[in-house]
């Protein structure tokens, strides 16, 4: 049961990653506005595509579980600073509930940090493709 859990908690966390690359592709135009009101204007585009890739690679890995930790790590290192930028609740000067809605979704994506590092920390389980491969015997050997 725990191995199905993990499995299970490994995709629907890549599933929300690989649901924030499809609305980016979506909705491409929207997307590019918004990194300009956060301050990202030097070739949208590149970085734009290259995230998205970097979305769609990790979450395959963190599903497979083959290399859980690079996965990991290059959600990481995108949703880390995403959010910071995106979620400054700390800088909000707007109305109260403004602020506190910021500070809900900041502490959201805290949590979604955190699951990250579990599957780092624990690496892919019994329901990986890096399991397949370490108990496959090829006939003959």
């Amino acid at each position: 049961m725990k191995d199905l859990a993990d499995l299970i908690g490994r995709t629907l966390l890549a599933f929300l990653f690989l649901f924030e690359a499809y609305t980016g592709i979506l909705y491409l135009d929207n997307t590019k506005e918004l990194m300009e009101k956060y301050g990202v204007t030097w070739h949208p585009d590149f970085w734009i595509f290259s995230v998205i890739f970097l979305i769609i690679l990790s979450s395959t890995l963190l599903i497979l579980g083959y290399r859980i930790k690079l996965g990991v790590m290059l959600l990481l290192l995108y949703y880390i600073p995403a959010t910071i930028i995106t979620y400054n609740f700390w800088d909000v000067t707007e109305a109260l509930e403004m602020r506190r809605m910021n500070l809900i979704d900041f502490m959201k994506n805290m949590g979604v940090v955190g699951g990250l590092l579990i599957f780092w920390a624990k690496g892919s389980g019994k329901y990986s493709i890096k399991r397949l491969f370490a108990t496959f015997r090829t006939p003959g050997a």
